[in-house]
């Protein structure tokens, strides 16, 4: 795929960053106060430092902006986007009134919240994860200006905050999936709630463990048959290129994906990899490269790409921290046929500075919009874009 770099309308200063620190297991630091950054990306003239790359055809314009630490999105069937955020407390409404391709509406629906990454949306209802319960807004659009208190749908899981942080996400069976990360870069655990995706009905009941050896997940979905696809941020402290984070497929209830034991499929452990081969655990759907730290994805299901780009998968990658040279900070895309991964490309880059080795802004989720175009959150520089096409 041929890339072009495409002038964003706005200025970057890479300068008044500090360097958010993050790893194919997500770190547990928070990112640095995104106001200034967001304050540069709109307020300037033009003059742009930023090069972001995209495919002929594509533009990326700034959807919303002053979202602190924008993280996981998910849209209701009015339109409004929710964001989630790490490193504060609040949960926004961003809505697009005018249908012009640009938010022009952003509500603060609840603050005072435990870290709440996850969002989700089902029958009129918002959904918030934090670290250790699951919250529910009723009928939040009735008045999201003033959406009282919420009700705590789920409050057992555990309180670590490494890999606590959770995404959450409704499947095609009408479960709230929920994964639980592993409580540290490599170990295993009495607790089996550990390193899991679980799943539960929506008001609560019914906890179970879907998948098991999960190291960390920030990002789920499923296709039209229903499989889920989920990526999973790899262990640190193996060197600079292994092992691979993950793109993963579970096609049923109680698999294994390998963590503590094998990672991407064919690296053992150094340190408990004795104890099971990695014949026992199921591969990757696809490699995704060491460190990148992937996060949310979706499949394009839009009708504004071209067709080629139908049924492949966006991956938001937050970029790494350990690694000699970085690695991610991009928007990757995989190409799927039936059922398979069969390629694996960059889609969108350029908010690292390959030379300096700093990074302006970091990719988090994505989400396609009911018109087809695509936002990216990015929860260093505090904000939405919006990537769109053009024959």
């Amino acid at each position: 795929m041929i890339l072009k770099p495409i002038r964003l309308a706005f200025y970057l200063s890479v300068g008044v960053l500090s360097v958010a620190i993050s790893s194919c297991g997500e770190s547990n630091k928070e990112a640095a106060t995104t106001e200034e950054v967001a304050e540069d990306v709109m307020t300037n003239d033009g003059d742009s430092l930023s090069k972001i790359n995209l495919p002929a055809g594509f533009e990326i314009s700034i959807y919303a902006s002053g979202i602190d630490h924008a993280r996981s999105m998910t849209i209701s069937p009015s339109g409004t986007i929710y964001v989630g955020n790490r490193g504060g407390d609040k949960i926004y409404a961003i809505q697009d009134t005018d249908k012009d391709g640009k938010a022009d509406k952003t509500i603060v629906v609840a603050s005072g919240l435990k870290t709440p990454n996850g969002v989700a949306f089902k029958d009129g209802d918002l959904y918030v994860g934090e670290i250790s319960r699951l919250l529910k807004y009723p009928n939040v659009e009735a008045n999201l200006e003033a959406v009282g208190e919420p009700v705590v749908v789920y409050d057992d899981y555990p309180t670590d905050e490494h890999h606590g942080w959770k995404y959450i996400a409704f499947g095609p069976d009408g479960k709230l999936y929920v994964p639980v990360g592993a409580p540290c870069n490599i170990c295993e655990s009495e607790n089996e709630i550990y390193a899991t995706i679980t799943r539960m009905n929506p008001d609560g009941t019914g906890r179970e463990i879907f998948a098991r050896g999960v190291r960390n997940t920030v990002g789920m979905t499923w296709d039209a048959e229903g499989n889920m696809w989920f990526t999973d941020n790899g262990r640190d402290m193996l060197g600079d290129d292994m092992p691979d984070c993950e793109l993963n497929k579970a096609t049923e209830a109680g698999m294994h994906f390998g963590y503590p034991y094998c990672h991407a499929g064919d690296i053992s452990d150094p340190e408990f990899g004795s104890k099971f081969p990695c014949s026992d655990f199921v591969a990757p759907a696809q490699k995704l490269g060491a460190h990148v730290a992937p996060l949310g994805l979706r499949f394009y299901n839009g009708d504004m790409f071209p067709a080629e780009y139908k049924g492949s998968i966006f991956i938001a990658q937050h970029g790494s921290w350990n690694r000699s040279k970085k690695s991610g900070y991009r928007i990757g895309l995989v190409k799927v046929e039936n059922g398979k991964a069969v390629n694996y490309s960059t889609f969108a880059d350029g908010w690292l500075d390959e030379a300096e080795q700093e990074a302006w802004g970091r990719p988090v989720d994505v989400q396609v919009m009911p018109d087809g175009s695509l936002l990216i959150s990015d929860d260093k520089a505090g904000v939405i874009y919006r990537v769109t096409y053009k024959a």
